[in-house]
């Protein structure tokens, strides 16, 4: 078990159970998850790390589409960990777990990778551990490498305010979610050392837009 505090699926532990079902039922989960696999185009020998890859479900579908490549999923959470591993032993998918946070000590265990991914995480956290965790994929990525994220980004209209601030908030908190709604995430890209940061998609869900964003690192 991870010592260090961190936020579980959902915002409590007791839901973990129903993350999966939550996700797919109100973030329109197959269609921006099926559009950031696109634009990862996973390719044989990749090494691809998911940061905060939760209940494995997006690192596993990278296995499954590129069984040539190499894939990691990290999480602190021990819970969600046992979960993915039996989805990934259900269909076929070669993952390593790892459990824990991208910190130094953590990057020097896993090594660098050609790609690195993330969904619905950085939202949930305070803006030092966006820094730091963005610093961490930047650290972790070859020098051609790339980053892809999906997640809560700028809520452009009313209404995505308004859905965002009624579910996402509701569970985890004003203080961390808000730097995302009020659009963030491109210039942490970038201050984090990233280059050709660029927002791919935007998705409208019942809880708010989910943003697709790119970057490299040159």
């Amino acid at each position: 078990m991870n010592e260090k505090e961190f936020t579980p699926a959902l915002g409590y532990r007791f839901l973990t159970p129903v993350y999966d079902l939550a996700v797919g039922l109100l973030t329109r989960e197959q269609l921006w998850r099926t559009e950031l696999l696109e634009i990862i185009d996973p390719k044989p020998g990749d090494r691809i790390l998911d940061v905060g890859c939760g209940t494995g479900s997006l690192v596993a579908q990278l296995s499954c589409i590129e069984p040539e490549a190499e894939m990691v999923g990290l999480d602190p959470d021990p819970g969600v960990l046992e979960i993915a591993r039996r989805k990934a032993e259900k269909s076929g998918a070669n993952v390593r777990w790892e459990n824990g946070f991208l910190d130094r000590k953590m990057a020097q265990k896993i090594g660098h990778f050609s790609k690195v991914v993330s969904s619905l995480v950085l939202h949930q956290t305070a803006v030092d551990e966006k820094r730091s965790i963005l610093s961490a994929m930047h650290s972790v990525l070859a020098q051609e490498g790339q980053l892809y994220i999906a997640d809560y980004g700028l809520q452009r209209t009313r209404l995505m305010r308004m859905l965002f601030r009624l579910t996402v908030q509701l569970v985890d908190g004003v203080r961390d979610t808000q730097p995302n709604a009020d659009g963030c995430l491109p210039g942490q890209i970038e201050a984090a050392g990233f280059l050709r940061v660029k927002e791919v998609r935007v998705i409208s869900t019942a809880t708010g837009s989910i943003s697709l964003y790119r970057a490299s690192m040159e």
